[in-house]
């Protein structure tokens, strides 16, 4: 299930240090391909409200192997395109792929584990996905300076042809007969609308989407913070890029330990109350003309290590109290994630300055909307006279 779960962030991660290539062998602008990135979050927004419902009906390895399969096809014309707009095009067919292995391994978890082991679960799966923006950017650096940008897309059609190889000879299906829900437009209507009702399962899915949205803003934003404002050598931006991933796998490990003793809710408190401060800080030492590429390593490493508990922890609660549609639950909390990371990444690639000023702030403004959400999961509804 990590595995599977990797597969969505080895086709955001891998590419990035190829952005200025990807410009240059396509006449692309620098935004053009950042867009590329904001087609690939905003297709998986859209592609998980389908694998939900269907997953719900059919279980979780047909859709699971369907999903991987379209994933690696699209990976194919991605490596041969020769036009800005026909890869745009293939990221959105890609991403309806890639979809299936980020909204079932999470549903598979709650088949399994209720709310504080699976917040273990998924700690766990953000330590296995968590080496792929390690080594992703790292990765991708050294094979695009052996085979070119294109050689990238080629290693994603490799990893997906086997992860369906592995999944159709290994997985077992983890959802019985008769929790299957007959698959019609009324019933996917009658939870999802029951879904967006739901106070608390919305609140924790936006604390989760808008830190996905801090994500997302580094993700799209760092290639050209790193490397056009800070003068960082594309082979060594993956190195940089995979300090901030370390945090967000070393705390993500730190939280599932802790909740041995502590709770979700306060867990995700302390960590919301940190990526503000941290965010603040950054806007603040930007602003202030001194944050300089050191401090602003710090400072992510910061807010990424925050992620590490915000992420699982938002995630296993908006689950919680789901079992009978978690497939749904599952895909409308990452549609939400992913539409707070579009939203993001179109931001970012829209709002060019020469200074590390648009990540900062989008960051800020990423957090703030967090812990705001947080809070309001937190509260219990106001009586009614």
């Amino acid at each position: 299930m990590g595995a599977l779960t990797a597969l969505g962030p080895l086709a955001i991660d891998m590419y990035l240090p190829a952005f200025p290539n990807i410009a240059q062998g396509l006449g692309a602008s620098q935004g053009e391909v950042e867009r590329t990135l904001a087609s690939y979050l905003f297709g998986l927004s859209l592609a998980q409200l389908a694998y939900g419902p269907v997953a719900d009906r059919f279980g979780r390895k047909k859709p699971l192997i369907f999903g991987v399969t379209l994933f690696t096809l699209a990976s194919i014309g991605c490596a041969f395109t020769n036009d800005v707009t026909h890869l745009t095009l293939l990221r959105i067919v890609q991403a309806f792929g890639g979809a299936a292995g980020m909204v079932i391994p999470r549903a598979v978890i709650r088949d399994n584990l209720e709310t504080r082991d699976a917040s273990k679960a998924l700690s766990l799966l953000i330590l296995i996905m968590g080496v792929t923006p390690i080594l992703g950017p790292i990765l991708g650096a050294q094979v695009m300076f052996i085979g070119g940008w294109r050689g990238i897309f080629v290693i994603m059609v490799v990893c997906g042809a086997l992860l369906v190889y592995a999944a159709a000879r290994h997985m077992r299906e983890t959802l019985p007969v008769e929790k299957q829900i007959p698959l019609n437009i009324r019933n996917i209507g009658r939870n999802y609308w029951a879904l967006l009702q739901h106070r608390q399962f919305m609140f924790y899915s936006l604390a989760g989407g808008f830190g996905s949205a801090g994500l997302f803003t580094y993700i799209a934003g760092s290639p050209r913070v790193l490397i056009d404002v800070y003068g960082v050598d594309p082979e060594y931006f993956g190195f940089l890029f995979g300090l901030n991933a370390a945090s967000l796998i070393a705390m993500s490990q730190l939280s599932a330990r802790l909740l041995n003793r502590h709770s979700p809710e306060k867990l995700l408190k302390l960590a919301q109350n940190s990526i503000v401060i941290v965010a603040l800080i950054g806007v603040a030492l930007t602003l202030a003309g001194v944050l300089n590429l050191w401090l602003f390593m710090v400072c992510l490493m910061a807010f990424m290590a925050s992620q590490g508990f915000v992420l699982p922890n938002s995630g296993a609660l908006a689950l919680n109290h789901q079992g009978k549609r978690l497939g749904s639950a599952s895909a409308l909390m990452g549609t939400i994630q992913m539409l707070c990371g579009t939203m993001a990444g179109l931001a970012i690639s829209a709002w060019h300055t020469d200074t590390a000023l648009p990540m900062m702030g989008l960051l800020l403004i990423s957090a703030a909307f967090s812990w705001l959400s947080g809070r309001m999961a937190f509260s219990p509804p106001a009586k009614t006279a």
